[in-house]
């Protein structure tokens, strides 16, 4: 994990750096419309100090090194497009993101796990194929498609929810529950937008992982033996069932994580994706490359947890001391 992190934030570092552009001209732009009057040597020395604070006067390699030194001790760099230090910018969308999408998770698979489950036990009923139908519809069909579908239904006709925001303009809250209330108003679209569009795959992988765990010889065996049928799907076949969904749980998390960028875009939050969109309009760098070094940190923790998890579902590939 440390190997890619370092290889990869070396990649991004030098790429971003790699493009046409003068950060030191952009912010002196910025302070000369702000500071009327100034003479020639006071911009030449702000221009000096600019490139300095930067650390524009140094290599590229060593400009490296100081970048990567303070991401490790909390200094993410300093915002262009926000005037102030990249960490106190890109807190709370961090905060929004991983709530979005831990909520969306826990919905998801609350729904496809017991989903994908009942289609397998009840293999070619009518039940089944309609779920695989309406579930195959939801595969093909992409997210922001979903999105707009959903904004017209329940935003534009029924009017439940709101287009976009993170909460009412203006509004004042006498109380935490109040704000709480309206902040999930309008978290509840891009929410079901994101559930409904992890149901299909999902649901589909979880039935056919079920649906061969249940015709292996050891759940012949357990019927044989006489054991109840809740028990034989739930301790012997999901068990058995359950590794290879790990592996695509895991993939499915971090490609939520990245597709939020379309949702935030599309639904006005403050969230990571849409800094991250945001900043790569404005061309602050230092603000992007935080942003996908955020995504890195969460895929190399996903892997991370995807590797211990294993030993824990199937004993046999436990690590020996």
């Amino acid at each position: 994990m440390a190997a890619v992190f370092l290889i990869v934030s070396a990649v991004l570092y030098f790429l971003y750096h790699l493009i046409p552009g003068d950060p030191v001209k952009a912010e002196l732009a910025n302070f000369v419309k702000e500071n009327k009057n100034l003479t020639a040597e006071q911009i030449e020395a702000e221009k000096q100090a600019i490139t300095v604070r930067l650390g524009l006067d140094q290599p590229l390699p060593l400009r490296y090194i100081r970048w990567i030194t303070g991401l490790f001790t909390g200094n993410l760099g300093y915002s262009q497009s926000y005037r102030q230090p990249v960490a106190q910018v890109i807190t709370a969308p961090m905060q929004n993101t991983v709530i979005l999408n831990l909520m969306s998770v826990v919905l998801a698979l609350s729904l496809t796990i017991p989903l994908g489950i009942a289609c397998a036990v009840k293999k070619d009923s009518v039940f089944d194929r309609v779920t695989q139908i309406v579930t195959m519809v939801g595969y093909g069909v992409p997210v922001y498609i979903i999105a707009l579908l959903f904004i017209y239904v329940f935003a534009v006709v029924l009017r439940w929810f709101p287009v976009s925001g993170m909460n009412t303009p203006g509004a004042e809250f006498s109380s935490v529950s109040g704000w709480l209330l309206d902040r999930i108003k309008y978290m509840a679209l891009p929410l079901l937008v994101m559930t409904a569009g992890s149901l299909g795959g999902m649901t589909r992988y979880v039935r056919t992982a079920m649906v061969d765990a249940l015709g292996q010889d050891y759940i012949r065996t357990a019927r044989a033996k006489g054991l109840p049928e809740r028990a034989v799907i739930f301790s012997h076949a999901w068990r058995n069932a359950l590794l290879p969904v790990i592996a695509l749980i895991i993939s499915w998390f971090l490609g939520i994580f990245g597709g939020s960028l379309i949702i935030e875009n599309i639904f006005g939050l403050n969230g990571v994706g849409k800094l991250l969109y945001d900043a790569l309009m404005q061309k602050d760098y230092e603000l992007v490359l935080a942003a996908q070094m955020f995504y890195v940190v969460i895929s190399l923790a996903g892997n991370l947890f995807l590797d211990l998890i294993y030993g824990v579902v199937d004993p046999r590939i436990r690590v020996a001391k």
